[in-house]
């Protein structure tokens, strides 16, 4: 027979293990946007270099990278830039950026979203993800900076 006190119990550590699960994941998608953010931090820094289609696919999930690589090669073939030619992570072509202060939040079952705010070249900036969980790991299924411009936006308005 379930008693009063073994139910709380049962309740207790159901919601401590929910809350693990939560951090775990947070924890992981927060790591893999500051390993990318460690790539600019700093006056020389070189950022990541997205010219090819498996670097895309490392930080970009699979449609959102598709649509990056359709832009880039159409590019290629018309001798043009592509339609988005700047750094997603920044929002533009130059940086130099110090700390960055990331926060994420889960939002369903392999679901976040996160913010980086960082000074770049002395402006704030502010770039908020959409970050998905796939089986090799947390990508990005969108960029907003600064509230505004999207990154799939710019693809899909085509």
């Amino acid at each position: 027979m379930i008693t009063r006190r073994n139910f709380v119990l049962v309740s207790a550590l159901a919601v401590a293990c929910a809350s693990a699960d939560t951090a775990v994941a947070d924890a992981a998608a927060k790591a893999f946007l500051e390993k990318i953010y460690a790539a600019y931090r700093g006056k020389s820094s070189k950022g990541i270099p997205l010219d090819s289609d498996a670097m895309l696919r490392l930080y970009f999930e699979p449609t959102l990278a598709a649509l990056m690589i359709k832009d880039r090669r159409a590019a290629q073939k018309r001798g043009d830039v592509p339609e988005f030619d700047a750094d997603p992570f920044v929002g533009g072509q130059d940086w130099e950026i110090g700390q960055v202060d990331i926060a994420v939040r889960d939002i369903a079952p392999d679901k976040a979203s996160a913010t980086a705010k960082f000074r770049n070249i002395k402006v704030a900036t502010t770039v908020d993800y959409d970050l998905v969980k796939l089986k090799d790991g947390w990508r990005i299924a969108d960029i907003t900076w600064d509230g505004k411009d999207t990154l799939r936006g710019v693809f899909e308005k085509k």
